[in-house]
């Protein structure tokens, strides 16, 4: 029987999963078909309901995140905390979040190493945000600031600090003095941190920017010619997408393949 899996979201035309589930799928040899399919929120549980026994998983991207919680059977560790799950394994229904994964193995692969106890700060009180947060955690981090456009809007990222266990303050976006950190993420759409970039430490530290079209971010470029070390969201992208992977077919993924195929985006 072939397999079938798909990424679901909307929009979904610019997704990179196809890419990179579909390059994992040829160096595997494996005779599987993975799609991207435009689905909404409310028509979500009736597109997972008419899934057949060949559908082995999907990857979720927005705004399905939060609403593909509700049609799992099992919720992992991960997707319990930060209250987002980008991948659903089927049939049995098992959500997890592995942009968790993505943002850590992104990091380490980079170089990044640092004694428990840490600074970080998160630019950004999204999904991703709080995605970030139980990374961090996973890494060590002692504190964590997150700058938010809107504090208000920071509730659930506080939410999954208070689960895990770490301490987390809240500042307004415009507090720069929060950059000096030894690893700084930034998970707010492209353009957004850029005003952050003047701003710069003098001696920065780690900067992981979510954003990866296009590349490097006036952000990651500031923090670069001050000497810092920048880690692109394609690694990210990447990290996460061979976690699905290797979730969905129960192999090692095949990452040389997977970044072969992935397109350049740097000017």
């Amino acid at each position: 029987m072939t397999r079938n899996a798909a990424v679901v979201g909307s929009p979904i035309s610019h997704s990179l999963s196809p890419v990179l589930h579909r390059a994992a799928y040829k160096a595997l040899g494996l005779d599987w078909v993975y799609w991207g399919l435009e689905v909404n929120v409310e028509q979500l549980p009736g597109f997972v309901d008419r899934l057949d026994d060949s559908w082995v998983g999907l990857s979720l991207t927005m705004p399905l995140k939060e609403a593909v919680l509700d049609l799992a059977n099992d919720v992992s560790w991960a997707a319990r905390v930060t209250r987002s799950a980008n991948t659903l394994l089927l049939p049995h229904r098992a959500a997890l979040n592995t942009d968790v994964d993505g943002i850590v193995i992104a990091l380490r692969r980079a170089g990044f190493s640092a004694e428990t106890g840490f600074t970080a700060t998160i630019a950004g009180a999204g999904a991703t945000a709080r995605s970030a947060v139980a990374a961090l955690h996973e890494l060590g981090a002692g504190q964590i600031d997150i700058l938010a456009r809107r504090p208000e809007a920071a509730g659930p990222a506080v939410h999954t600090a208070e689960q895990i266990g770490i301490d987390l303050q809240v500042h307004d976006f415009s507090d720069v003095a929060r950059l000096d950190a030894d690893v700084v993420i930034a998970t707010v759409p492209s353009g957004v941190a850029d005003t952050l970039a003047a701003n710069a430490p003098v001696s920065p530290g780690w900067l992981l920017d979510v954003v990866y079209s296009p590349w490097p971010t006036l952000l990651a470029q500031k923090w670069s010619s001050r000497g810092g070390s920048i880690v692109s969201g394609l690694e990210m992208l990447l990290a996460q997408a061979e976690r699905q992977v290797e979730l969905m077919t129960g192999r090692p993924a095949p990452t040389d393949a997977m970044r072969a195929a992935l397109p350049s985006t740097h000017p």
